[in-house]
């Protein structure tokens, strides 16, 4: 604590915000597998499982568009621990007695987890901007990498540790658990984030959720596609098949994925070394739209691949690390723009609106993935993905050229 009084208030803050933000990942992601291992061993098929998190993807939309219109009047300290305090409960709401834990009360308790998630998401990523003087955008493009890529990492961890305190503590004990210890973390934040970080100083009225920036528009629109390309086949429709053709139980099928999220997670974090961030350049609309367009053809390509005599794990499993790959470059390459675009006065309403439209994405993905898969399978959901990211790529050439000092 002594050290950490010694350090720049900006240094300071942006450490809490991102501990903060670590804290939940963890528990978000340990939630997430949780709930599926628990209700696979219960006789829950992948589609009603899926549908468990249908609340938390519609409430994500939601929190997203008012939670950014809350951080600018209330101040994004206050809605980053209104985050962590619901998560503590959506936790808490998980410890009932077996017979309690109905489908629609898990989805109640998911609705309230994706709220909180939401409202954390959307306070880290706007606080990182007001901790960044405008005229380092080298830095802020680096602190906005780390921060995103740290965050997937740390999910795909939080599925190992889900998985580790289901076998050690049972499903109530391993969620009271994380409610405990990210309680604690609450408080903390309660007493140490900076009062009024990100309070617009003009008072937004509701109307304002709805961004008047061009560039944020098209941004969001092409932020929608892009999500909407991975969710499409990655939710259902990959551990679905990864289970039905391949035979993997469930454990390949978790841990697999897992190590695809924190791999994911560490090239984001690497993204301003592989746009070109060395050599001094900043990523612009061009950048947005190449990155885009080189990830287009990829799912296509594995959908003819698993036609083919091809040997079909090489393919698909190949074709998911490199999709990854370029997936991670391109969100983290998003992530910086949104920022960077966005009004330092009240920049939670922008990043808010951003958000709104990933998670709307998001939401499209997961319910073409179940629909697209049941009908007409995998190769379908992979045609339909690379669809997305061509739309994703168009629309980002009307992004502007952003300028570096």
């Amino acid at each position: 604590m002594h050290a950490l009084s010694r350090l720049a208030p900006e240094v300071r803050q942006y450490l809490l915000v991102t501990g903060n933000y670590w804290a939940f990942t963890l528990t978000d992601g340990a939630l997430r597998m949780l709930v599926v291992l628990h209700f696979h061993s219960l006789g829950y098929t992948p589609l009603q499982i899926a549908a468990l998190f249908l609340f938390y993807e519609i409430f994500g939309v939601v929190t997203n568009l008012v939670g950014g219109y809350l951080g600018a009047r209330l101040g994004l300290n206050r809605t980053m621990n209104i985050g962590l305090g619901l998560q503590v409960a959506a936790l808490l709401m998980l410890t009932v007695p077996a017979a309690w834990l109905t489908i629609p009360w898990v989805m109640g308790a998911q609705a309230l987890s994706g709220i909180a998630k939401d409202l954390n998401k959307m306070s880290a990523k706007s606080s990182i901007k007001l901790l960044v003087p405008d005229s380092q955008q080298g830095t802020l493009y680096k602190w906005v990498a780390i921060l995103t890529g740290s965050k997937n990492a740390l999910k795909g961890v939080g599925f190992f540790m889900g998985g580790a305190l289901l076998a050690l503590l049972g499903f109530a004990g391993a969620v009271l658990a994380m409610a405990a210890v990210l309680a604690l973390i609450w408080l903390a934040s309660l007493l140490l984030l900076k009062k009024d970080l990100g309070k617009a100083k003009a008072k937004p009225k509701f109307r304002d959720i709805l961004s008047k920036s061009r560039a944020i528009n098209i941004l969001s629109a092409a932020r929608l596609f892009l999500f909407g390309a991975r969710d499409v086949w990655f939710v259902v429709a990959l551990p679905v098949y990864l289970s039905s053709v391949f035979g993997w139980d469930f454990w390949m099928v978790g841990g697999f994925l897992a190590a695809w999220v924190i791999g994911y997670g560490i090239v984001q974090s690497f993204a301003p070394a592989i746009t070109g961030k060395a050599s001094g350049q900043l990523p612009d609309g061009r950048a947005a739209f190449a990155w885009a367009a080189v990830l287009a053809g990829l799912p296509a390509a594995i959908a003819l691949g698993l036609n083919s005599d091809l040997p079909a794990q090489w393919v698909l499993l190949g074709g998911l690390m490199v999709f990854g790959a370029l997936f991670a470059v391109n969100s983290s390459l998003h992530s910086y723009l949104i920022v960077s675009y966005a009004k330092e006065d009240g920049v939670s309403l922008d990043v808010g609106f951003y958000y709104m439209s990933n998670a709307l994405g998001r939401l499209i993905g997961t319910l073409l993935s179940g629909w697209v898969y049941q009908a007409y399978g995998l190769e379908a959901c992979l045609w339909v993905s690379s669809t997305f990211v061509l739309l994703a790529a168009l629309i980002s050439i009307g992004l502007p050229r952003h300028t570096s000092n």
